[in-house]
């Protein structure tokens, strides 16, 4: 008798996960708590279709280099779809810096490099209508779980779901990938299951707005300054969609309250634009036009759930996936490649062992070989970002030998030699795309004599490299969009 596996939520965690075990014999019921999309193609989806189960939606997104060899290497149908769809892959060539350009070979590992970049509406959309189509696989639009149906033991054990209406749904295996809106984790620590959780803040406020080339314009050429960078009390970028379609992501810290509450507004948001060098060109009246309001993305945190410890699982028969178990900071473009990633992670745990125990710990363990190392990373650097962001607020403070060597090594060393020698771009990109661990390429001596022999020269010989500054300084920004650059000053050196 083939396993019955019922799915909470239809956005890209579920939709990974009946991909992933579609084919193995077993019934995959997808439940999604929205209604189906309308018909049409990407600019109705992106018009149209509400999702309250997916708060993001309308976000920028890039989807890394790791997702994309998935969908090539698991799932070649669906990447000529997409691509059918307007879906872009961009290759590793197209982002170097002019001087690597010049003396580019290309080399095999770099058909690995590219990312697939849509609007994240048209991404899903026709995964969707891929996913619904595979031999197995069922999705049931406008049905809402309000609870897991538990067998009480010690650990408990997941027998099903119950709808809204009071239905009873029973299963094999039931997988979360309801993200943001699961109650499944409160419902199992209440039943007693022992799940462990860590988490804290990102720090930030992601702010988005979405554009159009006007008929007959293409995309500005990419220059010297480039379209995405970090000023300290702003990140930006530029993300390439499908369709002639592009959307501008500005994200400030927590701390800057005054230039988050002027960012919601599309007047500032173009306004800050137009002083970032590399974005102003994709934002000419003549060339653009805005398709949407700003859209808002707050209360962001890291997050990790163990749902076992050792040889024991905290629950039978329930399998957390994507932002149901580990949830990380949209800055680094990693949700949807670790919900991609923790789908086909579970499909290999299925097929390790039939025993319901077994097959936690073996999730489990390979989460923890997987997505931690990332997830270590990008908390670390959240980390230092906020301290960052508050410190600028405050009187400059004279910083630590260590700290000034860390800095220097990274800023004067790493971010240089990247841009001279394109292996070791390429090293470093296979670590931030997760092809690899992400800092396995600094452990390497050869790589690091060559960033020690770069740092070495000093700034003055390493002059050209160096990439030009994003941006003006926070108190010439604040002042050209009309937002006042004393306010958080004040208010940050008043309760340190």
């Amino acid at each position: 008798m083939s396993e019955r596996v019922l799915v909470i939520g239809a956005g890209m965690a579920g939709l990974w996960t009946a991909m992933a075990l579609s084919g193995s014999g077993r019934e995959i019921t997808v439940l999604d708590r929205d209604p189906p999309p309308p018909e049409g193609g990407a600019e109705a989806a992106f018009t149209d279709w509400q999702r309250r189960g997916v708060g993001h939606l309308r976000h920028s997104h890039a989807f890394l280099a790791r997702l994309r060899t998935l969908v090539r290497d698991e799932h070649p149908q669906l990447l000529a779809e997409l691509q059918a769809a307007g879906c872009r892959e961009l290759g590793f060539e197209g982002g170097l810096p002019d001087k690597l350009k010049a003396t580019y070979t290309p080399k095999p590992i770099d058909a690995d490099l590219a990312i697939l970049t849509s609007r994240r509406t048209t991404l899903e959309l026709t995964m969707r209508r891929y996913a619904q189509h595979l031999p197995g696989v069922t999705l049931r639009p406008s049905t809402f779980v309000r609870a897991l149906k538990l067998a009480p033991g010690v650990p408990p054990t997941v027998k099903g779901v119950i709808l809204e209406d009071g239905t009873e749904l029973d299963a094999d295996i039931v997988v979360d990938a309801a993200g943001r809106t699961s109650n499944a984790w409160e419902q199992l620590t209440a039943a007693g299951a022992p799940i462990p959780e860590s988490s804290e803040p990102c720090g930030v406020i992601y702010f988005t707005r979405h554009y159009r080339l006007r008929p007959g314009q293409e995309e500005p050429v990419r220059g010297k300054v480039a379209a995405t960078g970090d000023l300290g009390y702003l990140k930006f970028g530029v993300f390439p969609g499908d369709n002639g379609c592009f959307s501008i992501t500005l994200c400030a810290p927590e701390v800057e309250e005054e230039m988050r509450k002027a960012i919601v507004d599309p007047d500032t948001f173009d306004a800050i634009c137009r002083q970032l060098p590399g974005v102003a060109p994709w934002i000419e009246p003549e060339r653009t036009e805005p398709t949407s309001k700003v859209f808002g993305m707050g209360q962001l945190e890291s997050r990790w759930r163990d749902y076992a410890s050792g040889d024991h699982a905290a629950v039978l028969r329930f399998f957390p996936v994507g932002d149901s178990v580990v949830r990380t900071n949209p800055l680094y473009g990693r949700g949807c490649s670790f919900a991609a990633v923790s789908a086909h992670l579970l499909r290999d745990a299925l097929a390790a062992s039939p025993d319901p125990a077994r097959r936690m710990v073996h999730y489990r363990a390979a989460l923890e070989r997987e997505l931690r190392p990332y997830y270590d990373v990008m908390r670390q650097a959240d980390r230092s970002a906020i301290k960052r962001a508050r410190a600028a607020l405050l009187p400059a403070a004279e910083p630590s030998l260590r700290a000034k060597f860390a800095r220097g090594f990274l800023e004067d060393g790493v971010s240089i030699a990247v841009r001279e020698d394109i292996d070791l771009l390429r090293a470093a990109l296979r670590g931030f795309h997760m092809l690899e661990h992400p800092q396995a390429w600094l452990k390497r001596p050869a790589n690091l004599a060559k960033i020690a022999r770069v740092w070495a020269r000093g700034k003055q010989r390493n002059a050209h490299l160096y990439a030009p500054r994003g941006g003006p300084d926070r108190e010439a920004m604040f002042e050209a969009v009309g937002v006042s650059a004393t306010a958080d000053v004040e208010r940050v050196r008043g309760s340190a």
